[in-house]
């Protein structure tokens, strides 16, 4: 097969994608604590890892996934605050820049392939 018709690699670094939910919630009052704990739950439960307290972080394997866990999202908004989702491909995120105090940290990995399935 040449090279001009050869398939796209499923796992592409640019079909590949990660989702990052922010938010700032309210917790004036124990049932808004209760409302922003439940959310935050729910988006561990989802399979997102924290990466600062109202910012969480999941990778999808490609558009549909990302679409099924915005719809899930959307389907357990909390009813007060903001909440803001962004998606960007791992070539994108390959390019993050972690520091720790002046320190520049390690680059975050995406999961191998064996966490995809």
């Amino acid at each position: 097969m040449s090279r001009k018709n050869a398939p796209v690699s499923f796992l592409s670094g640019y079909r590949l994608m990660w989702i990052m939910v922010m938010f700032d919630l309210p917790v004036h009052s124990r049932q808004a604590q209760r409302e922003a704990t439940k959310f935050r739950q729910f988006l561990l439960d989802r399979g997102f890892e924290m990466n600062q307290f109202s910012i969480y972080l999941r990778f999808c394997k490609g558009k549909e996934q990302y679409e099924a866990h915005v719809r899930a999202i959307e389907q357990n908004l909390p009813s007060h605050g903001h909440v803001q989702i962004l998606a960007f491909t791992d070539k994108q995120y390959e390019n993050i820049r972690i520091y720790r105090g002046k320190a520049r940290g390690d680059s975050r990995k995406s999961p191998n392939q064996l966490a995809l399935f």
